[in-house]
């Protein structure tokens, strides 16, 4: 043996002795909270105080509402990126003529309720089979096949009525 493999050799041996030590699993890349301290992430900061210009013209306070200061980070984030945040539910004045024409034969103000009542309904009637129970294979395909558009179809459909399609479905496998 030379006389530097000689040196070498106790270096490597104290190296994997103390690599030995380490643990499995590293701290940095565990992300979630693991002791009794502080969220960081959870952390938003509050909208500087502003005096308003009349205090007479300061909203009644509403128990549970919302505050002027309060985080609104998703409207941050379009005001952010250019955009105007809507402060108040509605629709846009752009869009008021398209909202009328579509609601022009009446609004169903439960649509939903009763769409997800229906929909419940239909899935009942096209149940899972026992294996497709058992094995939890949805079945979501086979109950709204008939429902299906066949888009290749729909393509084939369009060209012949001379409509031009710049876009078309990807190829069948």
């Amino acid at each position: 043996m030379t006389r530097g493999t000689a040196r070498l050799l106790p270096a490597l041996l104290v190296v994997a002795v103390l690599s030995a030590c380490a643990s499995d699993e590293p701290k940095l890349l565990n992300l979630k909270k693991t002791g009794a301290g502080p969220d960081e992430f959870a952390v938003v900061p509050y909208k500087p105080l502003q005096q308003p210009q009349d205090y007479a013209s300061l909203p009644e306070p509403t128990p549970g509402a919302g505050n002027l200061v309060d985080p609104t980070p998703k409207a941050d984030a379009i005001a952010a990126l250019g955009g105007r945040p809507t402060v108040a539910r509605g629709v846009p004045a752009a869009d008021a003529g398209l909202v009328s024409h579509a609601s022009r034969y009446g609004v169903d103000g439960a649509i939903r309720t009763r769409l997800a009542a229906e929909d419940l309904e239909w899935r009942r009637r096209k149940s899972p089979r026992l294996l497709e129970r058992l094995f939890s294979v949805t079945t979501y395909y086979r109950a709204y096949r008939r429902m299906a558009l066949d888009q290749h179809a729909e393509l084939e459909r369009f060209r012949a009525a001379g409509v031009w399609t710049p876009a078309a479905p990807p190829e069948r496998k």
